[in-house]
């Protein structure tokens, strides 16, 4: 989908519901039902109506230790998982100029993941050039003036490297930060989110000359994308590195093969959902995270932020009720310990026993 074959101002359908990443384009891609596709096989045609849009607003730059999976982790916390239902999610602003095609591909990929019909990003000089490779010689488009149903402004300068939580974890702002993280029997990099070359490049470079520490599965999203990996050595550092790299396409993410999880294991994966029983069995959980993020977790065989600190986790936010005084969020016989750690274990204790485990 990422090979030419999607250009701006065209309307793209598919029968995966993350057909929306060819949005990155500059076109209007949505996924389809079976029926609704054979349809359009059938009579060429279908129809939509139209979608109110969420104006993002991306302005300043990435920090080194970030990437666009921040950015759509984040931008998905923020709007919920139903915010974005049958909306568009229009990316506008110098960040989003910025962003080189693979990452304007994770965000449209991932439009979806707040139910909306598409993501999209205006045809400019990045799109030209990406398309030049081709064949393709293509016009710009120019944003023009929209009336939009909300608008969300991002600082990218601000952003931290975030973790969406098991199962399900978009139902919450991002804000949530931990010290400690389980072990991880496994870290997946791939799937059509986090498969593309410069995503195997970036995994490659963090890795280079180390070994990681847990099991590691590395599969290119393409052929064409496996191949670049192989003739320009990524594919050899990664597998220095003892990771295990599988046959292009979408691996475990759909919960059929190649990586899927046992009972009661617990990894970190690159791909779209962490939906439970998505990509294993009963009791596995899965945490969704960047590329860089994958790449230092694998090294220590933990959740580990790829500048080495604290994680922040969009996750689900738990409504505890009104009322709350400070004695309650941590009681007053759990704060002559020096050890301020130990009071995690403890939130919220005389309200609800079972909210610090959970």
């Amino acid at each position: 989908m990422s090979e030419g074959r999607a250009l701006p101002g065209e309307v793209v359908v598919g029968a995966d519901s993350h057909s929306c990443t060819m949005g990155a384009f500059g076109a209007f891609s949505t996924g389809v039902g079976a029926t609704d596709m054979a349809a359009i096989w059938a009579e060429g045609s279908t129809w939509f109506r139209v979608p109110e849009t969420i104006n993002i607003e991306l302005t300043g730059r990435l920090p080194a230790c970030c990437e666009a999976k921040d950015i759509v982790l984040t931008v998905t916390g923020e709007i919920g998982m139903d915010g974005g239902t049958y909306r568009a999610l229009e990316y506008t602003g110098d960040g989003a100029a910025a962003l080189s095609m693979a990452g304007r591909l994770t965000l449209c990929n991932m439009a979806i993941e707040c139910g909306a019909k598409t993501g999209l990003f205006y045809a400019d000089k990045t799109t030209q050039e990406y398309l030049a490779q081709y064949g393709h010689r293509i016009e710009r488009q120019d944003p023009e003036d929209a009336t939009y149903c909300r608008e969300l402004p991002v600082d990218l300068s601000d952003m931290e490297p975030v973790l969406s939580v098991p199962h399900r974890g978009y139902r919450g702002p991002p804000g949530h930060r931990v010290c400690g993280h389980p072990p991880l029997d496994q870290v997946f990099v791939g799937t059509c989110t986090n498969g593309r070359y410069e995503d195997l490049e970036r995994f490659a470079h963090i890795v280079r000359g180390k070994e990681v520490a847990c099991r590691t599965i590395v599969i290119p999203a393409s052929r064409a994308i496996m191949q670049k990996a192989a003739e320009s050595g990524v594919l050899a550092e990664i597998i220095a590195a003892g990771c295990m790299v599988g046959p292009p396409g979408c691996g475990p993410c759909l919960g059929m093969h190649m990586g899927v999880l046992g009972e009661g294991e617990v990894a970190l994966s690159t791909a779209n959902r962490n939906f439970k029983n998505r990509m294993g069995v009963g009791g596995a959980e899965y945490y969704l995270g960047s590329v860089a993020t994958a790449a230092a977790s694998a090294l220590k065989g933990e959740i580990t932020s790829p500048e080495g600190g604290i994680m922040t986790l969009s996750g689900p936010a738990v409504c505890i009720g009104t009322d709350i005084d400070t004695d309650l969020v941590i009681a007053g016989r759990y704060l002559r310990t020096k050890d301020t750690s130990v009071w995690a274990e403890h939130v919220f204790e005389d309200l609800d026993p079972t909210l610090a485990p959970r």
